[in-house]
């Protein structure tokens, strides 16, 4: 698997495999749209699997999916600043940036930085606590009124 990619349909089958759970076509459809988005709500990939016609879901059952899906760590989730939750097909390191203004999110990639801090903090302590992880969300709006959505 490439390091910055998302898991391709077949690698996607093989971690439902290793889950034991059945490759559905809801499941498939629900994958097929995260790869295309990346970052989306339940609404935006039930949306683009209607548009696509590859498989018949509900807003419920997709988000359903999502959310076993980032339970099991195969995708993660991100709670944006208008309480919905988005979720992530990218699950390898990397940094994001959520527009605030059109509650999008944006993956940076820059593996020295995230090392860099992640070496920084590792020689940190926070009393009573044991760092599991290091999340980094960068927040910010356009520029420009051209970018507005």
């Amino acid at each position: 698997m490439n390091l910055h990619k998302c898991p391709t349909i077949e690698e996607f089958k093989g971690l439902l495999k290793k889950h034991s759970l059945k490759a559905t076509p809801q499941r498939l459809a629900v994958h097929q749209a995260m790869m295309e988005l990346g970052h989306a709500c339940a609404d935006m990939v039930t949306e683009k699997i209607k548009e696509d016609g590859t498989s018949k879901v509900t807003v419920a059952s997709v988000y359903n999916i999502l959310t076993h899906m980032a339970m099991l760590g195969i995708y993660h989730y991100r709670m944006s600043a208008n309480n919905k939750m988005y979720f992530d097909v990218n699950t390898f390191k990397h940094i994001h940036f959520y527009d605030h203004h059109n509650h999008v999110f944006t993956d940076v990639i820059d593996d020295d930085l995230v090392a860099l801090i992640e070496s920084h903090l590792s020689r940190k302590r926070v009393r009573g606590y044991k760092i599991e992880g290091i999340d980094i969300q960068l927040i910010g709006r356009p520029s420009r009124k051209k970018y507005s959505v």
